[in-house]
């Protein structure tokens, strides 16, 4: 027998769409489907679409616990590896505030020049309490957990931070000895990582169901009503998107933004869609790693961006909403307001913990200023609509952050960074691809 006759003839092969070509169709799809199950009142294509993207959610959440957990533990322990340390673990918050500072100026200037509450026809009677209300004895006494169960059941992500950071800490003191656990730490994380790339996988399906449902249940009408509001957000998220952060990069870091924005473009595209900085956690870390910073560094700065960095969520929508709610309930804001909200933006951003929405964001802020909670009620139908772009402008800013900390204490590889692909996505799927063929492929006897 022949070497030819032994290998399989490769006529052709079915092109593959690349992985963001596979979410713009699913935005399209979505939309389409959305708007024909409002306009024709297809029920079934409404529950339908709203089933496939709870789904979707619901498998990003079930990563969720597990994932921070031993993320944060690992990424404290990988520390160690690094030079300087402490000193970059320290610029890398200084950043995180900087960057939160920025993001809130911008928001409440919109906000002032906007006057997005006005003209509504909203009033208190709209709207209706949340039944969970952040509050700052909330924030601060329920960062300790009552026990190691409840938060993982519960979901409560700060908790599980506070649990892995002094597990990663301890670890840290006993040396040596902790050895054991942390190579089953970060084995577990692989293994988490590696079944949520197959959710990830499955986002442009998810794409459908959660943007038709969005479309189906609330409309263009409902939108219109909160047209103002609905465009500041965006607007907000997008200068500090399109304008903040390629004007770090270019001054701080000196690296080209649009090198950037190839490189994280997989991130903050999955973000806009799933609207979770934890679901994408994996996606940002590999982009990031991809811009060139250290994988040591990357595994600390990512982790914890993904649970405590969130310009759109903590920053820009609840310096708006602030605004939007003290139009709508007549209420006067002074300067003094407007530094509260700054200083909220800042200290209180852990408390949107990466999750979908920033309800417990917002609530913390309007009780903060002595505003009615009612108002929440008002922002929660058309919150799935905003969040998608407040998330996309997290993710962004999770990975901005550890590229211009490594480019300023000089531990970027700037050619890693110029050389960073557009869909790590992509990359990952020939790479098991390629490994499945190697493993099968049987050789040719002569």
């Amino acid at each position: 027998m022949s070497a030819n006759s032994a290998t399989p003839a490769h006529t052709s092969r079915i092109p593959k769409v690349p992985f963001w070509a596979q979410i713009v169709a699913g935005l399209v799809a979505g939309v389409l489907l959305g708007w024909l199950a409002r306009s024709q009142d297809v029920t079934w294509l409404r529950t339908t679409l709203e089933q496939v993207g709870d789904i979707f959610v619901q498998l990003l959440k079930l990563a969720v616990a597990p994932l921070v957990f031993f993320a944060i533990l690992v990424s404290i322990t990988n520390l160690r590896k690094v030079n300087n340390a402490a000193r970059l673990a320290g610029r890398t918050l200084l950043w995180f505030m900087i960057t939160s500072l920025i993001a809130v100026a911008i928001g409440l200037a919109i906000g002032l020049l906007t006057d997005p509450g006005a003209g509504t026809g909203l009033t208190r009677q709209d709207g209706e309490k949340p039944e969970k209300a952040g509050s700052w004895i909330d924030f601060l006494t329920g960062i300790v957990p009552t026990d190691v169960i409840t938060p993982f059941t519960e979901l409560n992500v700060l908790q599980i931070v506070f649990m892995a950071a002094v597990a990663g800490v301890a670890a840290l003191q006993l040396g040596d000895r902790a050895q054991p656990i942390l190579a089953f730490s970060e084995s577990v994380l692989e293994l988490l990582q590696k079944a949520l790339w197959w959710v990830i996988r499955l986002a442009p399906i998810g794409t459908v169901g959660l943007i038709g449902h969005a479309i189906a249940d609330y409309g263009w009408d409902l939108i219109g009503k909160y047209a103002t509001f609905t465009a500041d957000v965006y607007i907000g998220c997008a200068l500090v998107l399109f304008g903040v952060y390629p004007l770090l990069l270019a001054t701080v870091a000196r690296v080209n933004p649009l090198q950037f924005f190839k490189g994280a473009w997989p991130a903050i595209q999955l973000a806009f869609v799933s609207r979770s900085s934890v679901g994408t956690m994996p996606v940002t870390q590999k982009v990031t790693e991809r811009l060139g910073v250290p994988k040591e560094y990357t595994s600390f700065a990512v982790p914890f961006g993904a649970t405590t960095k969130m310009d759109g969520c903590a920053a820009i929508y609840p310096a708006l909403a602030a605004i939007f709610m003290a139009q709508i309930f007549e209420v006067q804001l002074g300067v003094q307001d407007y530094l509260l909200i700054a200083f909220v933006s800042v200290v209180g951003s852990a408390a949107t913990a990466g999750l979908t929405g920033a309800t417990v964001m917002l609530t913390l802020t309007l009780s903060t200023l002595g505003l009615p909670l009612e108002g929440v009620g008002l922002l929660m139908a058309i919150d799935p609509i905003l969040d998608m772009m407040r998330t996309a402008t997290n993710v962004a800013g999770q990975a901005v952050v550890p590229v211009i900390v490594a480019a300023r204490e000089k531990i970027l590889d700037r050619d890693a960074y110029d050389a960073a692909k557009p869909s790590p996505i992509d990359d990952d799927v020939d790479a098991d691809a390629r490994e499945t063929e190697r493993k099968v492929a049987v050789p040719a006897t002569a």
